[in-house]
């Protein structure tokens, strides 16, 4: 089974275990998905249900401690330290936890148990679905054998860049001179030898407020073609980036939806290969969205935007970081800066269109 949409223009949101077999994956497109696994069956989105079930689903993890903090509709960091003589040890709870979640959704849950919140992410992701993975006391061991394309940061780009350097595993990272590490990855060498070694600080943060940060607009008059889209959507990229700037914020996945005059909605997302929080990213995702999307002489009547996966401003810095997007960044904080001090719309990017008057 595959989640997504109907059209074979459309992209895999998610994809059962039995198709992930033929090599479907999220965020491959329905046509190759199709042709990896033709007998799969496509369902839509049902995204008031998913929300449904993932209330109940952190109602369950609050159970067991106030702890929680989200990472997306069906997944989160628990801090279970000061819950032990309640309720057992992690493993324990992990396990009250599963069979809580079983009892009142139906749905299997997948947990890692760790001391840092990069282990438990790690091992959470192992052994599913219906996992539980305890991780021992020797942190560093268990993580040796592992691909260096678990750690943070290491994408399809970066990953050979560090095959090129010998690193194609945890244990490569461990054994690796520091000083190696920092000549050639620079300021991330001395994070990921600590990564690769299990070491994380970072507390759980509970309750975070933000799961994303979005823009739409619905108009008197429909929009129809490409360019008027796009013309429409990067006031909303704008605004979007100055609302990540001032929470400190970045987001890696960035979606777009239109209501057609009919009031169908059709959406697209895409996955950055780091975060980010200007506005011409944005806008170059838009525009890669809005040509994978059939168009023809449909109307619309509204469109949006909006960017999740947040992150705090460089919570996840890249291994090989992208200078021009750094220096787009300083540029939305710069003018985020006047806007702030001068009113919205002070200064704007020279190119940049103002939006129309006929919005609602």
């Amino acid at each position: 089974m595959i989640v997504g949409g109907a059209s074979r223009r459309g992209v895999v949101l998610a994809a059962s275990y039995a198709v992930r077999r033929f090599g479907v994956r999220s965020a491959m497109s329905m046509v190759e998905a199709l042709s990896r696994c033709p007998r799969a069956v496509v369902v839509p989105p049902r995204h008031a249900r998913y929300a449904e079930v993932s209330r109940a689903v952190f109602e369950v993890f609050h159970r067991f401690t106030p702890l929680v903090e989200g990472l997306s509709l069906d997944e989160a960091f628990l801090d279970v330290g000061a819950s032990r003589a309640l309720f057992g040890d992690g493993a324990e709870i992990a396990r009250r936890i599963k069979r809580a979640i079983a009892e009142s959704t139906g749905l299997t849950a997948s947990a890692g148990v760790a001391r840092s919140k990069f282990v438990a992410k790690i091992a959470s992701d192992m052994n599913k679905p219906d996992g539980l993975t305890v991780v021992p006391e020797d942190v560093a061991a268990f993580l040796a054998p592992l691909p260096i394309e678990r750690m943070w940061g290491v994408g399809p780009k970066t990953a050979p860049k560090l095959h090129a350097l010998g690193v194609r595993t945890f244990g490569d990272v461990q054994r690796a001179s520091p000083e190696l590490l920092a000549r050639r990855l620079g300021a991330w060498g001395g994070e990921i030898a600590r990564l690769a070694r299990g070491l994380d600080e970072r507390p759980v943060v509970p309750d975070r407020e933000a799961k994303s940060v979005g823009s739409e607009e619905t108009f008197e008059l429909d929009l129809s073609g490409r360019d008027e889209l796009l013309e429409a959507l990067i006031p909303h990229a704008e605004r979007v980036a100055a609302r990540l700037v001032r929470a400190g914020l970045a987001g890696r996945c960035v979606a777009i939806k239109l209501k057609h005059h009919d009031h169908r909605v059709v959406s697209r997302q895409t996955t950055l290969d780091e975060h980010a929080d200007d506005a011409a990213t944005l806008v170059e995702a838009v525009r890669a969205l809005l040509a994978r999307l059939e168009v023809g002489a449909a109307r619309f009547r509204l469109v949006g935007l909006s960017v999740s996966d947040l992150a705090t401003e460089g919570a996840h810095p890249s291994l090989f970081p992208d200078a021009h997007r750094a220096r787009r960044s300083e540029m939305e904080r710069a003018l985020s800066a006047i806007n702030d001090r001068f009113g919205e719309g002070s200064v704007r990017r020279a190119g940049g269109r103002a939006p129309r008057p006929r919005g609602s």
